[in-house]
């Protein structure tokens, strides 16, 4: 079990004061990647250099509280959870991210990072879960993909597609081809909430067979878009 802040290895004492800009902690269950269900801590980052067309947490491009990395540890050990998503926002964009994802490690979380796939993933500490995205056409952004991240992903990783129509379906299993992406890690795919019937997506990868899992979001099925939940 963690213990929060206070336990040896938790960070270089060069960044243990280090500023995290922090939109939200809370504590929910993961609505998504193949840990849905499971009760967790959520560290959500502020600030992000993608404006994906279906986003549905524009509350996290500005504001939030700016707190030391001693403190996001102490307010994660407060809900007395060992699973931790540190999410965004994009949360690799802050410089902080990597040594916030390291120390939760240290002091024993079992930690996940969600992240576009759109800045490089090869700084992120190997004990971390990386959930990345593959930016499809319907979310605007597919030019951001930072392609060479594949080169980085394991086994233990997860590689999401977020679908809004037939087009992204169809541009997303040629990239599963393409690329041999079920030889990399898990692969998710997940219809835009509201914008492409699950039904049909689900009728869709079962015709063709693909070796994906389909995802829909459990915290939106259980609190629709209630914030922190």
């Amino acid at each position: 079990m963690a213990t929060g802040i206070g336990t040896a290895g938790a960070a270089a004492s060069a960044h243990r004061y280090a500023a995290l800009r922090v939109t939200e902690i809370f504590h929910s269950l993961q609505g998504e990647s193949s840990r849905v269900g499971l009760p967790t801590v959520f560290i959500r980052l502020t600030g992000c250099p993608l404006r994906c067309l279906w986003c549905d947490s524009e509350y996290a491009f500005s504001g939030g509280s700016s707190m030391a990395l001693e403190q996001v540890l102490a307010a994660v050990a407060s809900h007395d959870c060992r699973t931790v998503c540190v999410t965004g926002g994009e949360p690799l964009a802050q410089a902080g991210c990597a040594t916030l994802l390291a120390s939760l490690c240290d002091v024993g979380y079992s930690v996940s990072l969600e992240t576009s796939g759109a800045l490089d993933i090869s700084g992120v500490d190997r004990r971390v879960v990386r959930v990345m995205d593959l930016k499809a056409p319907g979310s605007g952004e597919a030019d951001k993909n930072l392609w060479a991240n594949l080169d980085h992903l394991r086994a233990q990783d997860e590689l999401k597609f977020v679908l809004a129509s037939e087009q992204d379906y169809l541009w997303a299993k040629q990239r599963l081809t393409e690329l041999h992406l079920a030889e990399v890690c898990g692969l998710l795919f997940a219809p835009v909430h509201g914008m492409l019937d699950p039904a049909l997506l689900a009728d869709w990868v079962l015709r063709d067979r693909l070796p994906v899992r389909l995802q829909l979001q459990l915290h939106k099925i259980l609190w629709g878009a209630e914030r922190g939940r």
